[in-house]
């Protein structure tokens, strides 16, 4: 499929009004740039794993719709087939028009290109190159192992659109901690798992067995290609999609007492209610890796009241940039 790209360089204190206006006309779903630093929720919310830091933000901002492009020429707006030049002086008009209101929107050129579904793809590859985890060499598939690298552990993977690929703080965390507790006996349960980064590093650590639990089915295929990846036996890692807080089905399937690390990368707000959940899955002595908190002091307290509040005991906190890392034993 193709697409015809339209481009508007604006303001960011425009961005909202411009979209809204534009959405009248039938655009929707922009895609929005700019350097306004993200806010401590909105990377708790997000999780963004592969966004490197950016610059000042200088105010600018730039509002690309994508506009389905026909094999005639014309594109397609609520079903409507128009000339590209014409929709482009309908977006003309409108900002024209919020000018008019006295609303600053900067520059307020359009740039058009057409484009193919294959670059958006290809866009990710762009920003994600092989990095290190200590010293796990973690590399997507368009890159090759160094010479000096051929000896260490080497997590192979993609980035997506829905999964991380190792690079955020809060993954990094939990494979620090799972370093530390994993053997060859262990049992361990991987809520939130995603695309199953933490249970295949534990399993590479010399775990026996994982289970994987998540809400999104995409989850599945995600965890059999990168087990693939690197060379698991998926009849090491199970995966089951549910609810484990609300769905007794779940917590069932899952087994009650039969882990030695339970792992859950998810959010403060998530592992509240998880916790008096998920300590029926871990056996007597079974350690609890939690992250995606926020390094603050309500979020964290929260987390830790959770932990203790269900009879566990807080072993160890860890930082990395704005995140913490609570991990909990249960009582033997």
């Amino acid at each position: 499929m193709r697409w015809m790209k339209y481009r508007i360089k604006t303001t960011t204190e425009a961005e909202d009004i411009i979209i809204s206006t534009l959405y009248d006309i039938g655009l929707e779903g922009a895609q929005i740039e700019d350097k306004i630093p993200l806010t401590p929720l909105e990377k708790e919310q997000m999780f963004v794993d592969i966004l490197p830091d950016g610059p000042d933000d200088d105010g600018v901002a730039y509002l690309s719709f994508f506009v389905e492009l026909q094999d005639n020429g014309t594109v397609v707006v609520e079903d409507e087939e128009k000339d590209p030049e014409e929709l482009k002086a309908e977006i003309r008009a409108e900002l024209d028009e919020l000018k008019e209101f006295n609303l600053d929107i900067g520059e307020g050129t359009i740039e058009t290109e057409s484009t193919e579904d294959i670059d958006w793809i290809n866009n990710w590859k762009q920003y994600f190159h092989q990095f290190y985890i200590d010293d796990i060499l973690v590399i997507p598939s368009w890159e090759e192992i160094e010479p000096e690298d051929k000896d260490r552990m080497v997590l192979h993977i993609d980035p997506g659109t829905a999964f991380g690929t190792g690079m955020h703080e809060t993954t990094q965390l939990c494979i620090r901690q799972l370093r530390k507790y994993v053997n060859p006996e262990t049992e361990l349960l991987d809520v939130g798992t995603g695309s199953g980064i933490l249970s295949i590093i534990a399993l590479m650590f010399g775990a026996k067995h994982c289970v994987g639990t998540d809400l999104d089915p995409c989850a599945v295929p995600a965890v059999e290609q990168n087990c693939n990846d690197n060379g698991i036996d998926t009849a090491k890692f199970d995966m089951m999609i549910g609810n484990i807080i609300s769905e007794k089905e779940v917590q069932d399937k899952v087994g009650y007492e039969k882990y030695d690390i339970v792992v859950a990368n998810i959010l403060a707000d998530v592992l509240v209610p998880l916790t008096p959940v998920i300590i029926n899955q871990m056996k007597p002595g079974a350690v609890y890796i939690t992250s995606g908190i926020i390094n603050d002091n309500d979020k964290e307290f929260r987390v830790k009241n959770a932990v203790e509040a269900a009879g566990l005991e807080v072993v160890e906190t860890t930082y990395q940039g704005e995140w913490v890392s609570v991990t909990a034993r249960k009582p033997e």
